[in-house]
């Protein structure tokens, strides 16, 4: 039993039922789609449509493999049983949990209610990836502002990743020398592997982004512009004006 169809779930699911032919194996999941997430930062720099990063969930279903459409809402352990919102209790053997990682918009005050508009994007949603090349592509120079929390998420790299695609088009786009570019993480590093945090901290400094470590973004008023930080070394407030912000959401498990 696998709990999730994202591209964890449907890749063991496949796995299983290539090394092990007889094996019963069914997926849990209510999704009609399937979104191919770690497109949308290609996304969000132009480089592809969204609809791309869309398929039906049962064309990813692995043959062989049973799909319950439907989500978990209880696991029991000490029985081997899930209980499903349809309220029905389903035995497993062995129990894969995927479920995927969510995204905790609200976390960060206003940002739900600016998100799409006034120079505001998240690549972390398929309803609002294509804002942020919208807004990228449009814009005329100023502030541009990425931002990383504290929390782990989906991809690390992921958030600077944008700023360097953004970047680029500023670069293409002429408007480049107008533009400070700003990348402020929660984290007290670019990345938590030195090795490639030493090399990424180059590509910053060759590219004139600024890097601000320990900023936890905290608020966005959208209509001021402005993206309140929580300095975590000393829990001072920092306001930083923008003119585009990417904000990365908080992330945890469901």
């Amino acid at each position: 039993m696998i709990v999730g169809g994202g591209n964890a779930g449907i890749s063991v699911a496949a796995r299983l039922r290539k090394k092990l032919k007889g094996l019963d194996v069914a997926i849990i999941d209510d999704a009609t789609k399937h979104y191919y997430q770690p497109l949308w930062t290609l996304v969000g720099g132009g480089v592809f449509a969204k609809e791309k990063s869309q398929r039906d969930q049962a064309s990813v279903i692995p043959k062989g493999v049973t799909w319950i459409q439907d989500r978990v809402t209880e696991m029991l352990p000490d029985e081997n049983v899930v209980v499903t919102g349809g309220g029905e209790r389903i035995g497993y053997d062995y129990l894969v949990v995927a479920p995927g990682i969510q995204i905790n918009w609200g976390d960060i005050k206003g940002l739900p209610e600016a998100l799409g508009k006034d120079g505001v994007a998240s690549n972390y949603s398929y309803d609002t990836v294509d804002k942020t090349w919208e807004f990228i592509k449009n814009f005329k120079g100023g502030t541009a502002l990425f931002t990383q929390p504290s929390t782990p998420i989906k991809c690390a790299g992921a958030p600077q990743k944008i700023a360097y695609l953004a970047d680029d088009a500023f670069r293409k786009n002429g408007v480049r020398d107008a533009t400070k570019v700003i990348f402020a993480t929660g984290m007290p590093g670019i990345f938590s592997v030195e090795k490639y945090a030493k090399t990424l901290r180059g590509v910053a400094e060759r590219k004139g982004i600024e890097v601000c470590y320990k900023h936890e973004l905290v608020e966005v008023r959208g209509e001021a512009k402005e993206a309140v930080f929580k300095n975590l070394e000393n829990d001072e407030e920092v306001v930083i004006k923008y003119d585009f912000l990417h904000a990365t959401p908080r992330q945890s498990a469901p």
